[in-house]
């Protein structure tokens, strides 16, 4: 089967013809249908984000499952599955104070390249490849551990389904679990892409009165206002972005500001423009050698909370069935969410086009893919 192989020197993905073993004990083997392009491969691809290599990237995908491997009761073939990049083990410290999105075990998972247990399932020959996060999307088939796939209803597009396995869940639970956003709130959000794009609509879900939208890309304010910003700011030729969004909120600051971007210098604003006893909380992913300078005295004199939000401290069994009901009753967009199609072999254009900042969501259509190889 075709996979998009990051290879440990290079910063392009190349296609390669690999071979996946059956899934073994607790695994599932799955076609894929659709697979999200999403930044935090793009930090993989630039060596931001340190993760064992060769692997086949790709973290948001759906599809259908093909064969389950001895053991397995959660799904079997024929079932349609969203594929979840935080497997959570349901027995360990954080999954049982509730916090599946902390679990040591899929952190584990996560870093390690490998299934539960150390195992691998892809191979390029005698060369072993590696799982990135645990799911590996960016091939035609994949094996996943049956916790990380999620079965949902049939009647949902897969390449929707899709963006839910990582930008939407991710933006939806910063903004109903991790903020808690209340109606008639005023919320700022740095960073109009996927992820913002959707913390955007779930602000707007959630009834925040004032949605403050800051980008450097005009095309992409645009679209904030399509998913419900009030206010937009270009920021592309600003030094100075909290100085706006005070004079948008009366000197006062956003009740909730959202970074969504991964920069030391936006988290830094996103706190500044945060009002007193408001919350502060970042999305975006920094690389990990980078830090925050933060006035010291303006944590306890200002008493705003400034925290994290790891693919949206969501418990996906949950909220992914529950965002994809929201899709189909009309009340999230997904639709406007998807502004490129490619075919496996054209994706070093979407992450192009991501570095120029031309996407909303890119998509892998495997359809597509499979078009182009036949």
């Amino acid at each position: 089967m075709r996979a998009a192989v990051m290879p440990e020197d290079g910063d392009r993905l190349e296609i390669r013809d690999l071979d996946l073993a059956d899934p073994g004990p607790g695994q599932a083997l799955v076609r894929l249908v659709a697979s999200g392009v999403c930044h935090s491969d793009l930090h993989v691809i630039e060596g931001t984000l340190p993760v064992p290599l060769p692997a086949v990237l790709g973290h948001e995908g759906a599809g259908i499952v093909e064969a389950v491997g001895p053991g397995v009761t959660r799904v079997q073939p024929g079932d349609h599955v969203v594929l979840s990049w935080v497997p959570s083990c349901g027995s360990c410290f954080y999954c049982g104070i509730g916090r599946p999105d902390m679990c040591d075990d899929a952190f584990a998972i996560q870093m390690s390249g490998s299934l539960p247990g150390g195992g691998m399932r892809l191979s390029d020959g005698e060369e072993q490849v590696y799982h990135f996060l645990g799911t590996s999307c960016f091939a035609e088939r994949t094996v996943v551990q049956e916790r990380g796939l999620v079965p949902i209803r049939r009647d949902v597009p897969l390449d929707r389904a899709a963006l839910v396995g990582c930008a939407v869940t991710t933006g939806y639970g910063a903004v109903m679990h991790t903020a808690q956003v209340q109606p008639g709130s005023r919320v700022a959000v740095i960073g109009a892409g996927g992820v913002g794009l959707n913390v955007i609509q779930t602000a707007a879900l959630a009834g925040a009165r004032q949605i403050i939208v800051i980008d450097r890309v005009p095309e992409k304010l645009a679209l904030a206002r399509r998913f419900g910003a009030t206010d937009v700011i270009d920021a592309a030729h600003l030094d100075d972005l909290v100085t706006p969004v005070l004079d948008l909120t009366e000197g006062r600051g956003a009740d909730y500001s959202f970074e969504v971007v991964g920069r030391p210098e936006t988290i830094e604003a996103a706190y500044g423009m945060t009002r007193k006893a408001g919350m502060t909380v970042v999305v975006g992913i920094a690389a990990p050698h980078e830090e925050l300078s933060l006035n010291a005295f303006s944590i306890p004199a200002q008493s705003r909370i400034l925290t994290g939000s790891w693919y949206g401290r969501s418990v996906p069994d949950v909220d992914i069935p529950a965002i994809l009901d929201l899709y189909m009753q009309g009340r999230l967009d997904l639709d406007g969410l998807i502004s490129h199609r490619y075919a496996l072999e054209e994706i070093n254009d979407a992450f192009d086009a991501m570095r120029r900042g031309e996407l909303a969501r890119g998509v892998i259509d495997f359809a597509k893919t499979r078009e182009a190889g036949a």
